[in-house]
């Protein structure tokens, strides 16, 4: 698999799985519309957004600061989609739907998705991993990594908006077949991680 073929492939893998963002997303649609649940996508994006940009200027840093180094990142990186790949084979489906709950704010609002998005650990890892293992071996000037930044928030929370607007069905999907969706998806994040060091 070429690098760009991993990188497309990471991103949609990451962002169509479940997370607290996507069953948040199902969960406002189905209690109280796609109106609403909508409002809660945009703060969702704008999260998303921050996040990227916020990882980009981070990892340019590191990248300057420790630009002798930056091959070990790419193995940071393809370590931590190995153990993504591990823990969507050992899921089960069940902690998840509490993960929303953290937050005390109104569900369905613009300010419940961006925080929710903002203090996403799954959002947070994803944008660094992307940085350190995909873009920073080959590009270390701001401009490239912000650019990629920028492509980011249409790859996760556009996935998120399939889950909002495929509603339940995506989730008896996923329910279904859970541990055959599973194993695909965690051999291709394997196949993903040997293509970040090869």
């Amino acid at each position: 698999m070429n690098l760009t073929l991993s990188f497309l492939y990471y991103s949609f893998v990451s962002g169509i799985t479940p997370g607290p963002a996507n069953i948040s997303s199902l969960s406002t649609a189905i209690r109280h519309g796609k109106s609403v649940a909508l409002k809660q996508w945009r703060g969702l994006f704008a999260g998303y957004f921050t996040v990227s940009m916020i990882s980009a200027v981070l990892t340019w840093l590191i990248g300057t600061a420790f630009s002798r180094y930056i091959r070990y990142f790419t193995f940071i990186g393809a370590a931590y989609i190995l153990w993504l790949a591990f823990h969507i084979l050992r899921d089960k489906g069940t902690d998840i739907q509490n993960s929303t709950k953290k937050l005390h704010l109104q569900e369905g609002t613009f300010w419940f998705g961006f925080l929710l998005q903002a203090t996403n650990v799954k959002v947070i890892i994803f944008c660094l991993t992307i940085f350190t293992g995909y873009v920073l071996p080959y590009r270390q000037d701001l401009l490239s990594l912000l650019l990629v930044g920028l492509l980011l928030p249409f790859i996760g929370p556009v996935c998120n908006l399939a889950w909002l607007l495929a509603g339940s069905k995506l989730q008896s999907l996923f329910d279904r077949h859970r541990k055959l969706i599973n194993r695909i998806m965690a051999a291709s994040l394997v196949i993903c991680a040997i293509s970040m060091v090869r």
